[in-house]
């Protein structure tokens, strides 16, 4: 396949400083890109359209990433339902609105795999959008998600663009977020398993967990999970490979294709970890969807696949928390 972009192309990456975007930016700078426009919250307010018209007329980008977001996990979404829809549809409307104003020729927008219906047929396929209800307690952010997809599949057919929606499983690693309050599942466990397993919720013990580890739900609803930094080449692979064209309604689910339920994904999360202690599961909270298992056959088609192992992932995620959860 013949290569999209060029290392000088003037490249703006929304969202760098995230999970899913510093993956990208190591992933862009691993592949020897040197153009690069980036901009913190401080600098550039990405829910302002006017402070975003004006990035875009000054910087004059020629291809954007879209991984800017308002993220979180179960309890996030369920609590802040507003914010998760409201500043999603901000930032993805004056983003690739004013990218296409600006004249941008390449795009790739982030998704994410809770834009399927909660009772799909598994594992996911990228025509099942919109053929079902979506899970309720993140179907804000979905709804938000679905609507950046809908506008870079109308300027697609309207317009002739060339802008890509790729939907990432569940991810993990570097730069996560582990404050227990608004994370994911998965550091989540790290942090729970590390903070039984020191004795205290500082960290800093070294004595025997006087009280089980309490995780949430029953344990059965299965998830796949992707280390962020697949993410970051699968970004790359794209920019350089694949056009929007190229795939029904420009969409290309990223995952690896496996899953496991979240109770075997604790008991993987735990022996990592090194936590001996009782654990004990709230049936009382939330699940959430039963089932999410993405099929990557189109990507997988292309030329791209995953390369980090779960366990491999979750090791390298349990260093970086140790070495920065101060």
């Amino acid at each position: 396949m013949q290569a999209n972009t060029g290392k000088r192309t003037r490249i703006y990456l929304a969202g760098h400083t995230g999970l899913v975007g510093s993956a990208i930016l190591r992933a862009l700078h691993e592949a020897g890109y040197e153009n690069l426009v980036v901009r913190d919250l401080s600098e550039l307010d990405l829910t302002d359209q006017h402070a975003t018209r004006r990035f875009f007329a000054a910087e004059k980008p020629e291809a954007v990433i879209v991984a800017a977001a308002k993220v979180g996990g179960i309890l996030a979404n369920w609590e802040q339902p507003w914010e998760f829809l409201f500043q999603n549809l901000q930032i993805e409307a004056n983003v690739i609105g004013e990218a296409h104003a600006a004249g941008v020729r390449q795009l790739i927008f982030l998704g994410s795999s809770c834009i399927y219906p909660r009772e799909a047929p598994q594992p996911l396929r990228e025509q099942y959008l919109l053929t079902g209800p979506l899970e309720e307690t993140n179907r804000p952010y979905a709804i938000a998600k679905i609507a950046g997809i809908e506008l870079c599949r109308s300027l697609n057919r309207e317009y002739g663009a060339d802008y890509l929606s790729l939907m990432p499983t569940n991810l993990y690693g570097p730069g996560d977020n582990y404050e227990l309050q608004t994370s994911h599942v998965l550091p989540a466990l790290i942090r729970k398993f590390h903070e039984g397993k020191t004795g205290d919720a500082g960290g800093a013990g070294g004595r025997e967990p006087a009280r089980p580890v309490r995780l949430w739900g029953t344990g059965t609803p299965r998830r796949e999970f992707l280390y962020v930094d697949d993410v970051g080449h699968a970004v790359t692979f794209c920019l350089e490979h694949v056009h929007a064209a190229d795939v029904p309604d420009g969409m290309l689910n990223v995952g690896c294709g496996e899953d496991l339920t979240i109770r075997e994904l604790a008991a993987l999360v735990q022996r990592v970890v090194g936590y001996h202690g009782p654990v004990e599961w709230d049936a009382s909270m939330p699940d959430g969807t039963p089932r999410k298992l993405l099929d990557v056959s189109r990507l997988r088609g292309l030329g791209w696949a995953p390369t980090v192992s779960l366990e491999e992932g979750i090791g390298r995620a349990y260093e970086w928390y140790l070495e920065n959860r101060a």
